[in-house]
């Protein structure tokens, strides 16, 4: 299904008609043809859906009436953005999956009752990631005064880009879990920390990485991202 933002005459289209798919980067709209991408069934892409079909089942089998409740007032307090940039909401079910799916993914415990802080975590600005040849790591910088540092459950998920060729100026993904940066109570972690490439890495390529800080509470914020080259 495809968004279109509609002024005098369309403005901007984002997703698929018929055999055509509609999108934009740095230069405008345009148009590709619509392919149907190989499903390869890998053990990532199995170990996803199951979680997912785990929470999705605990949603209505383990959640109590209250507890549906709770996480549709939190929904109802965040506003996100869409693929044109609306301004959309989305409901409980949906971040209560958003939110658990990435600390599952992160080896972190899983959260039940909503968090009762109405606002979703910030980004950290000073996240910078360098990737490296000979060591095959990632060293990431970031802000170790910021609150989930602090918390025995919170986290920062780092993921990485496939490598791309040299002079590659943006990488949209997709990206690979690499892992995760925990929380202590007390002290926290020192930044820089470093977390092993996800994929092999050479000296020149292009990578990506982007983050998401869960705090104790399931709170998740929006993806924040670091683009390097990558040192021998």
């Amino acid at each position: 299904m495809a968004l279109v933002k509609y002024g005098g005459g369309i403005l901007n289209m984002s997703g698929s008609i018929g055999a055509q798919v509609h999108s934009h980067n740095r230069y405008g709209q345009y148009i590709r043809a619509r392919t149907t991408p190989v499903n390869p069934q890998s053990s990532r892409q199995t170990t996803i859906r199951a979680i997912m079909a785990f929470f999705s089942q605990a949603w209505s089998n383990i959640l109590t009436q209250a507890q549906r409740n709770a996480w549709e007032v939190y929904a109802a307090a965040i506003t996100r953005q869409n693929a044109l940039g609306a301004q959309i909401k989305l409901t409980g079910f949906n971040h209560y999956i958003r939110c658990n799916l990435a600390r599952a993914q992160g080896a972190l415990v899983a959260v039940i009752d909503s968090p009762t802080v109405l606002t979703l975590p910030p980004g950290d600005p000073t996240f910078v990631c360098t990737v490296d040849e000979a060591s095959q790591e990632i060293s990431v910088v970031f802000d170790d005064t910021l609150d989930w540092n602090t918390q025995d459950g919170g986290g920062m998920l780092v993921a990485m880009s496939i490598p791309k060729a040299t002079g590659t100026n943006f990488i949209g993904g997709p990206f690979r879990f690499a892992g995760t940066i925990a929380g202590i109570d007390p002290g926290g972690v020192a930044s820089p920390q470093v977390i092993a490439v996800p994929l092999p890495v050479a000296e020149g390529q292009e990578v990506a990485c982007s983050a998401r800080i869960t705090e104790i509470d399931g709170r998740l914020s929006d993806p924040f991202r670091s683009q390097s080259s990558v040192t021998a």
